[in-house]
């Protein structure tokens, strides 16, 4: 073997390496990844994207199938492209219940590998995401466990009411729990 032999498939090796590295980080993202055709054909999905569309779709047992309401959001985007509108994303929130709500994101985009443009799908669950960022400012402002499952609550939307009957307590006790968070947070943030 020769130097520029050599060379090569330590290139190849090394651009392998990247596609690995690279395909970990989608599979492992929080949120859904879809890589779709403009024909609807599935490229790639991570997990994420596989739980999320089971959840949209109950009734689809296929797994190599797009809901039809991220097929729809797809089909927007490349119509809007098609009559010469500089859309490069197209996004829209799809509403199952108050717990499952999703961000969906549609973006077109080419590689010099594929012989088509192709289609990144992005899902992120609203509820999951407002639910980390809850747990994440219970611990900045220091909040009681009470507390944090109180603000976990609120920050997915629930009335006082929702929240004071899913955790058995009375809507004045949550009223004063909500009052002490917000004491708290004017510590971080003085105005």
């Amino acid at each position: 073997m020769n130097i520029s032999q050599l060379s090569k498939t330590e290139t190849e090796l090394q651009f392998q390496d990247q596609i690995y590295f690279l395909q970990e980080i989608v599979d492992n993202l929080e949120d859904g990844i879809l890589i779709l055709t403009e024909t609807g054909e599935l490229v790639h999905r991570n997990a994420s994207a596989e739980n999320i569309c089971s959840q949209i779709d109950k009734s689809n047992l296929n797994i190599n199938s797009v809901p039809s309401v991220i097929w729809n959001a797809c089909n927007t985007l490349i119509q809007n492209q098609l009559c010469h509108q500089n859309l490069t994303t197209f996004s829209e929130e799809i509403i199952i219940n108050q717990s499952l709500v999703f961000r969906l994101r549609v973006r077109r985009f080419n590689l010099e590998l594929a012989e088509q443009s192709l289609l990144l799908v992005t899902i992120e669950n609203r509820y999951e995401s407002l639910k980390n960022v809850a747990l994440s400012e219970a611990y900045q402002y220091h909040l009681t466990q009470r507390e944090a499952e109180i603000w976990s609550l609120y920050r997915v939307t629930s009335s006082y009411k929702q929240i004071a009957q899913s955790l058995f307590i009375t809507v004045n006790t949550v009223k004063k729990h909500i009052k002490n968070i917000r004491a708290k947070q004017q510590r971080f943030y003085p105005a």
